[in-house]
């Protein structure tokens, strides 16, 4: 039975959160964070990885200016998340936070562990580490200018730590979605996305992606922060193309959380 959570719930656990100007923007504020060594630069630089990752990194992180190093706590684990202002892609957002969250305090019941997942724009990739660590087998997918700096939190936080580690792929929305994942091939228990509506004019390729990479049995969980009209109009629409329900709602915050099983004629 699916209960909608109001939160009272403790919030997100997170040191700083980047917040939405109303232009949909990044505030000011979040600029200028220092790394603990003072410095706006992650150690060694963003370019430079770890010899233990440097074999598996396929993506190189794009060399912004400034990184900062954001700390998390999900599922017993400190989750370092290496992000930058430069880039919507390279922050996490508060649906993020909302959804890893909702997986931790869900896991048994979502079944997660081995559980097949794909997550749409996932950006510097802390739910997808989450998912990982949590038992899943996961494949984040974002545009090509945001794989590197993804994958390389990916295996800084999972290596070791997951019992699968998790893969990095481009997907362009609505662009050859049969040529590169073809449904007779790519199967998922779970299709995650948090705060992937928002003021872009990607909106309707995003839904047909949604419907595309769901199958029968495949439940798409998605939150986000409501921040413009046009989000409550593409969740009408949304509520066209699956069965939704309202899983939980962080009021504080306007994030709402929603599973969708896609409607079959």
């Amino acid at each position: 039975m699916d209960v909608c959570l109001h939160s009272g719930q403790k919030q997100p656990r997170r040191l700083r959160e980047a917040t939405c100007a109303p232009d949909g923007g990044l505030e000011p504020a979040a600029e200028g964070a220092l790394q603990e060594d003072g410095t706006g630069i992650p150690p060694g630089g963003s370019n430079k990885i770890e010899p233990s990752l440097r074999s598996l990194q396929k993506f190189v992180p794009t060399d912004y200016a400034s990184y900062t190093q954001e700390h998390y706590v999900f599922a017993g684990t400190e989750i370092v998340i290496q992000e930058s202002i430069e880039s919507y892609g390279a922050v996490v957002w508060p649906g993020a936070t909302a959804l890893c969250q909702y997986l931790e305090e869900h896991t048994e019941e979502l079944n997660l562990q081995d559980a097949k997942i794909l997550e749409l724009g996932a950006g510097p990739g802390l739910v997808s580490t989450v998912a990982s660590i949590l038992g899943a087998q996961v494949t984040a997918t974002d545009l090509p200018d945001v794989l590197g700096n993804l994958q390389y939190n990916l295996l800084k936080n999972t290596l070791k730590r997951a019992a699968h580690l998790p893969e990095v792929r481009e997907l362009v929305w609505g662009g050859s979605l049969e040529q590169h994942f073809p449904r007779s091939t790519f199967y998922y228990d779970y299709v995650l996305a948090s705060d992937v509506v928002y003021h872009h004019y990607f909106l309707d390729k995003l839904l047909a992606t949604m419907a595309y990479l769901c199958q029968p049995g495949t439940v798409l969980l998605w939150a986000n922060k409501f921040r413009f009209s046009t989000d409550y109009e593409f969740l009408d629409k949304f509520k066209q193309v699956f069965d939704t329900t309202l899983l939980a709602e962080f009021p504080e915050s306007s994030v709402k959380i929603f599973k969708g099983i896609l409607k079959w004629d």
